[in-house]
């Protein structure tokens, strides 16, 4: 992996030889990768969290969903956030977004549940999006019992799970199914067509690539489908015609991803129909290179998410 072309915040440039090399052509192998790097990390600190784990109804004729539930012991208010974990739809799991979903718990003060959605290719479109429908179902169903106003759940998601997040808003204001008052949409994956400027030329960046998006959508949609009038808004949100009557949401693009331009594309595409959307591009970062949590520009990242967040969800500002 070489640097030369790409103008990277200097902190992340040399953090990036240490990163992991993730090539999703071979899955199996590319999923053993971030299973062996997890098992090399330290067990997050719980402190202040309450974690626990629960089985709810799946989609008809579907396994029962897994829902991990994280209740922060001084909450800031009756808000709450479902998390859906990113992964291209091929890679990822409760564990993977545990320590994330920890820190977003606390320091937002909100109850947190994530899901665990089946993963394509073995799933492939819409197995995992109606998984996290059920899992979203349930926990406004159920906000009361934690503490949480069903008016003010907010969804959460990056990458794949920015895509997902993005089409779960659609499928929930189609449905009539449960309010969502926010959406906060991190590096979405949600187009499928991979045409975007960004999308042609970055082909070797680090964690994520164009080659990557290529199986990435192949897995999901099924060999063939990609980039055909057959694919669902559902499963690329970026083919939606009508995005009217979404919730607000917050859109973050990295400068150096290829996913980029059509996150940009996205935002704007919801502010033409009427969305209240708030857009940032962070300079000189990378898909996934937040995980370099030391970087300045992480930090500036990792500190906006939660004010974005706290003000979406009417809760205090920190100050």
């Amino acid at each position: 992996m070489t640097t030369v072309e790409y103008d990277f915040d200097p902190e992340l440039a040399a953090a990036i030889p240490v990163l992991p090399v993730l090539d999703v052509s071979d899955l199996p192998a590319a999923r053993a990768v971030l299973t062996g790097l997890r098992a090399q990390l330290p067990a997050p600190d719980e402190t202040g969290v309450t974690v626990t784990e629960v089985l709810v109804a799946g989609p008809e004729g579907a396994p029962d969903v897994p829902l991990r539930i994280y209740r922060p012991d001084e909450p800031a208010g009756p808000a709450g956030i479902f998390d859906v974990h990113g992964g291209g739809f091929i890679l990822g799991d409760l564990d993977g977004s545990h320590a994330g979903n920890i820190a977003i718990a606390r320091d937002v003060g909100a109850v947190l549940v994530t899901v665990d959605y089946r993963l394509a290719p073995e799933h492939p479109f819409p197995a995992g999006l109606e998984d996290c429908y059920a899992g979203l179902v349930w926990f406004a169903e159920h906000a009361e019992e934690f503490g949480v106003d069903p008016d003010r759940i907010a969804i959460h998601g990056i990458s794949a799970g920015g895509g997902l997040c993005a089409a779960l808003a659609m499928l929930a204001r189609d449905r009539g199914g449960p309010a969502i008052a926010f959406q906060y949409l991190g590096v979405p994956e949600v187009d499928d067509r991979l045409e975007t400027p960004s999308m042609r030329a970055f082909t070797d960046t680090p964690i994520w690539n164009r080659p990557n998006a290529v199986v990435s959508w192949d897995s999901y949609l099924g060999e063939g489908v990609r980039g055909t009038d057959a694919v669902s808004p559902y499963a690329a949100p970026a083919r939606a015609a009508d995005l009217s009557g979404l919730p607000p949401a917050y859109v973050s693009v990295m400068a150096f991803d290829p996913l980029r331009d059509e996150g940009i594309a996205y935002a704007l595409a919801l502010q033409t129909a009427g969305v209240p959307v708030e857009l940032h591009l962070f300079p000189g970062t990378f898909h996934g290179s937040s995980l370099i949590e030391d970087a300045t520009i992480s930090k500036r990242e990792a500190a906006e998410r939660v004010a974005v967040l706290r003000q979406a969800l009417e809760l205090p500002r920190l100050d």
